[in-house]
């Protein structure tokens, strides 16, 4: 019972981190260059009125989601324009510092 116990918490914690593990990007440079994001979902990805909190996102789903947006699988022009400029790299990074945020 006490190993099942372990074992569950274990993988909860893992999942629980899988954010911040997952991502390949730096934090660091990540959060330097989210003041693009700002705006529209809060300083720290909080969220802002009808736009999605970002913050504690996984990395992975957070670079699927902007893909998805910069190709048009997402219609949203203010996220197309957004997404525009930024490489592969940027958004590595943002997935980073948002994956660390809680």
């Amino acid at each position: 019972m006490k190993s099942k116990l372990m074992i569950t918490a274990v993988v909860v914690l893992l999942m629980g981190m899988s954010g911040t593990i997952m991502a390949k990007g730096d934090p660091i440079a990540g959060k330097s260059k989210a003041y693009i994001c700002a705006s529209c979902h809060g300083v720290n990805g909080e969220g802002v009125e009808q736009n999605p909190k970002i913050a504690g996102m996984a990395a992975g789903h957070f670079i699927k989601q902007m893909k998805a947006y910069k190709t048009g699988e997402h219609n949203h022009p203010m996220m197309e324009m957004s997404l525009q400029k930024l490489s592969e790299q940027d958004l590595e990074d943002m997935a980073a510092y948002y994956a660390s945020l809680k």
